[in-house]
């Protein structure tokens, strides 16, 4: 019995919250992060239907970065906010996920489609009657915008527009009106997963592009692999590994690429940042007649203030939406076809691998009463790292100073360095977080550790709270150092606008409600005061958050973020 001459026939009929939340579920979220707010609350009733779990941050902003640091250890990751004041506070973190290519959902509430053709003046807006506004805002950092208003489009636009931020691995927008959470849309789609196939290339253009790189790496001397953060976004580690098992080609990260490689493999050289380099990671990248960069963003700060010295002559240039041969460019072919090709063809016996360059040691035994500078506590930290283990660094110091530590094996590495909104890493840390134990369960997850500035971390702090909240298993190393240690080498050194107000930051977990069971926090100012603490066997095994106020010189810095900075200085003191 039809219902009215244009109302489909449902086969079988669920509500549209329910099919947008199972949607996210099938795509392996199983935490959406967020905040309540009018425009949104019936539609979060239907999340425990849909066996996801709602997270509760404590701001928007802080909201988006968790959903992005949940996205980068889970693959897609999910934010819930209000029309208007909710969206909008959101904005500069998903303008992050969107600049570093990470797949977060922003789904919003919004006022119903009847308030929206009546032009009511109603909260949350800017007073001109336009309830696009938003969207048209939100519209340049999403590689889709769905706006459901017709149920009877409405399944095919989730599908379509999940589809893409999986795909493009960048946000998405879906603007939910309030009138359209209990319409009812067709079930039976979801019996049939959404077809996340990455589309194949041109197979002509395609093999040229193969034949012409297998022609180059079968002639090169001296060729290297680059891998860079959209090997990592893309998903051709795989591919990535199979090349370098195959080849035992020397193979370097770039700063956002770090933990793209296992850090133990034999052919692992180390971190490639021009001038910032390593002396024989210099030498041997920029010294190469064939340079295979793959998922390349050649950022300021992933260059160490464009300091690369690479021929593009030497070098092909893999993308997830081109690939570049040396002053040729293939729009369209995507590098995962392509890699994989090349690891089935090429002909080892024509490859010349020449071995990495060997690790520099830094000495790190020193008086147990010395300070900890950045030198030495990088240099150190490595041996407190497990195979694992997520780290996260945050834009300063940490995200610097961390190229000189070396992984071992499965360690996840996040790091915001071309976007580099300070205050990133705590939301993203917890939401990295809360992404292994989804995974894993309470007990079981992976070790997330958190270097974080002084500065960084005042900006969002509140996320220590939503740690303890979901009982997270959080190492958090707050640096100490009086200010934003980052900014001082770019200028001002002295000047009070870099400085900050000095916490109590130990103190924090107790504030934020912790009991001693779910928070412990410690300080090391010394050498031998964190060699200690690295060495207690209860600091290591126990389970949620133990927090480190780890006291460092105010002008100390990683010889890499001096050179960073001052070719930013540079860049900015610039007239013509």
């Amino acid at each position: 019995m039809s219902s009215g001459i244009n109302t489909p026939i449902l086969t079988k009929p669920v509500d549209v919250a329910e099919y947008l939340f199972t949607r996210l579920h099938q795509l392996g979220i199983r935490s959406v992060h967020g905040l309540p707010g009018d425009f949104n609350l019936v539609a979060l009733d239907y999340l425990p239907k849909a066996g996801l779990r709602w997270v509760g941050n404590c701001n928007e902003l802080n909201a988006a970065y968790a959903a992005d640091g949940y996205a980068r250890v889970n693959g897609i990751g999910a934010i819930v906010t209000t029309f208007g004041v909710g969206e909008l506070s959101a904005v500069n973190g998903l303008a992050g996920a969107y600049s570093e290519h990470v797949p977060v959902v922003h789904i919003v509430g919004c006022p119903s489609t009847i308030s929206q053709r009546s032009g009511l003046l109603l909260h949350h807006m800017l007073g001109n009657g336009d309830f696009n506004t938003f969207a048209n805002m939100s519209a340049s950092i999403s590689c889709a915008v769905a706006k459901l208003n017709d149920p009877a489009q409405i399944a095919a636009q989730i599908d379509n527009t999940l589809r893409e931020c999986y795909l493009k691995s960048r946000p998405v927008y879906i603007m939910f009106p309030t009138d359209m959470v209990e319409k009812k849309v067709e079930g039976e789609r979801l019996q049939t997963p959404i077809d996340l196939t990455e589309p194949s290339n041109d197979v002509e253009r395609e093999d040229y592009v193969v034949n012409v790189l297998l022609k180059s790496l079968h002639a090169a001397k001296k060729p290297v692999v680059l891998v860079d953060a959209c090997a990592v976004r893309h998903r051709v580690l795989d591919e990535v590994h199979d090349l370098i098992d195959k080849t035992q080609l020397p193979v370097f990260v770039t700063p956002m690429g770090k933990s793209a490689v296992n850090e133990t493999h034999p052919s692992f050289g180390g971190v490639y940042a021009g001038t910032a380099s390593a002396p024989g990671v210099k030498d041997m990248v920029e010294s190469s007649d064939l340079v295979i960069s793959i998922g390349a963003m050649k950022s300021d700060f992933n260059t160490a203030g464009f300091s690369y010295r690479l021929s593009q002559l030497a070098s092909i240039d893999l993308h997830s939406d081109s690939c570049t041969v040396r002053y040729s460019e293939y729009p369209g072919i995507r590098m995962k076809g392509v890699l994989r090709k090349v690891i089935d063809r090429l002909d080892v016996s024509q490859i010349t691998a020449l071995p990495p360059p060997k690790l520099q040691e830094v000495a790190t035994k020193s008086d147990p009463g010395a300070v900890i500078n950045q030198a030495w506590f990088w240099a150190r930290i490595d041996r407190f790292l497990r195979e694992g283990d997520i780290v996260v660094t945050e834009t300063g110091t940490a995200n610097f100073g961390i190229w000189e530590s070396r992984f071992p094996a499965d360690v996840t590495a996040l790091n915001q360095t071309l976007w580099g909104s300070i205050g990133w890493a705590v939301g993203a840390c917890q939401g990295a977080a809360l992404a292994t134990q989804d995974e894993r369960g309470q007990g079981k997850a992976r070790r997330t550790i958190l270097f974080e500035g002084d500065g960084s971390f005042q900006l969002t702090a509140q996320e220590v709270s939503t740690m303890i909240r979901h009982r997270l298993d959080v190492i958090l190393f707050v640096i100490c150092n009086d200010g934003y240690t980052i900014e001082r080498y770019i200028h001002g050194m002295d000047a009070e606008y870099n400085d900050v107000q000095e916490w109590r930051y130990r103190d924090l977990p107790a504030a934020f409600g912790a009991s001693d069971d779910m928070a412990r926090s410690y300080a090391v100012r010394t050498r031998g005061e964190l060699e200690t603490l690295l060495a207690d066997q209860d600091f290591n095994e126990r389970k949620g958050l133990r927090f480190v106020e780890l006291y460092m010189p105010r002008e100390d810095a990683p010889k890499s973020l001096i050179l960073t900075a001052e070719a930013g200085a540079k860049r900015n003191a610039m007239t013509e």
